[in-house]
């Protein structure tokens, strides 16, 4: 028998070795988790959408501020005009159940509702800006995730891991920094005629927005992305037409156009019509709720280009709060949820993997596997 070799105290312990064995691990499970070619396009796809949401809100503030005109439904129907004339005509081209008649027949009171949901929302939010501060609006704003996550849960059956819900409070804290910010800028102390009335437009406004950002979830990976569009698009410009008509008919007489109001106009346009078409392609490979915190961001876009045309003050937490929003973004998608899909029968329900964050749940299968092999 060989004699057992001494140890001296350089010798790393067998039990250190395997500590430092699965440390490893871990890190590399982590890595391969955070930093993935699905995570990294979600990241780009979300910010794309934060900068039309940036572009919108450019636009409407230099027409607001510069040349006094507030037509937050004008500029609504606008895209729901360019909506109707792609996507609505592109569904008459189509036959059987695709057919822009056959799903007026079976569910166009559902389009109604969603279409009225989704022009409320538009038009809520905007108005909201008349009565209380900028600071409450990027606050109260937020309200809608919760919302969103608690309709998911009970029409998509989305099922969320503690990691999700540590996700959301992460990017919530970082909205909190940018208040903050705004709040030692100073840009929030003009105080709007009705603090109150403001508030309450901007919880409305979120939770209809809730509401459309879930059906359009629905819509989109059951059915299809163009008669999403379409939908919203018919019953957008009809609605939106009308209320156009009975409460801003005054403001639109008392514009004095010229071509930089109408260049701002189309402007704001192209950016709301590519928010609304890139919108569903996001949300197809990830979900409202993913989709919903990553255009977090489009505020502090704002504030970066307000630093420019609008003399805003810089703060390093603004920063801070881009980053925070990220670093709970990222962690949201590193791990894709479940869906817990509806008993049919009298047989108790069967939880399985659905289909949000898709990519994501594919790549985690290969690397378990890799794993088990290893």
């Amino acid at each position: 028998m060989e004699a057992a070799l001494p140890q001296g105290p350089g010798t790393p312990q067998p039990h250190a070795r395997g500590a430092a064995n699965a440390l490893v691990c871990f890190l590399r499970r982590i890595k391969g988790k955070l930093f993935t070619w699905n995570i990294l396009k979600t990241i780009v796809l979300g910010q794309m959408l934060s900068l039309c949401i940036c572009g919108t809100a450019i636009t409407s503030q230099y027409l607001a501020e510069k040349y006094k005109v507030n037509t937050p439904m004008l500029q609504s129907f606008i895209n729901y005009c360019l909506l109707f004339l792609i996507y609505t005509v592109m569904l008459t081209f189509r036959s059987g159940s695709d057919d822009l008649l056959y799903i007026l027949k079976r569910k166009w009171w559902k389009y109604i509702l969603l279409g009225l949901a989704d022009v409320e929302a538009n038009y809520l939010m905007v108005r909201a800006y008349q009565y209380t501060t900028l600071t409450s609006v990027q606050l109260l704003d937020c309200f809608g995730i919760p919302v969103l996550m608690a309709l998911s849960w009970f029409i998509l059956y989305a099922r969320y891991r503690v990691v999700h819900f540590i996700a959301v409070a992460v990017c919530l804290l970082g909205v909190g920094t940018m208040v903050g910010a705004d709040i030692l800028a100073r840009r929030g102390d003009n105080s709007g005629s009705d603090v109150l009335t403001g508030d309450i437009l901007v919880l409305l406004g979120a939770s209809l927005y809730a509401i459309s950002n879930v059906c359009e979830e629905y819509v989109v990976k059951k059915l299809s992305r163009q008669e999403f569009l379409g939908m919203v698009g018919l019953f957008g410009t009809i609605i939106s037409g009308i209320q156009l008509l009975i409460v801003e008919y005054k403001d639109i007489a008392s514009i004095h156009w010229d071509w930089k109001i109408a260049l701002l106009f189309v402007a704001f346009a192209l950016c709301m019509f590519c928010l609304y078409s890139f919108m569903p392609l996001v949300i197809k490979v990830t979900s409202a709720t993913s989709v919903n915190l990553g255009i977090l961001t489009a505020d502090l876009y704002s504030l970066f280009c307000g630093l420019f045309l609008f003399d805003y003050k810089f703060s390093g937490l603004y920063i801070l709060s881009f980053t925070i929003i990220m670093v709970g973004f990222i962690l949201y998608c590193s791990t894709p949820t479940r869906t817990a899909e509806p008993a049919e029968s009298s047989m108790p329900p069967v939880t399985c993997i659905g289909i949000d964050n898709l990519g994501l749940k594919i790549e985690e299968n290969l690397q378990e596997a890799h794993t088990t092999v290893l």
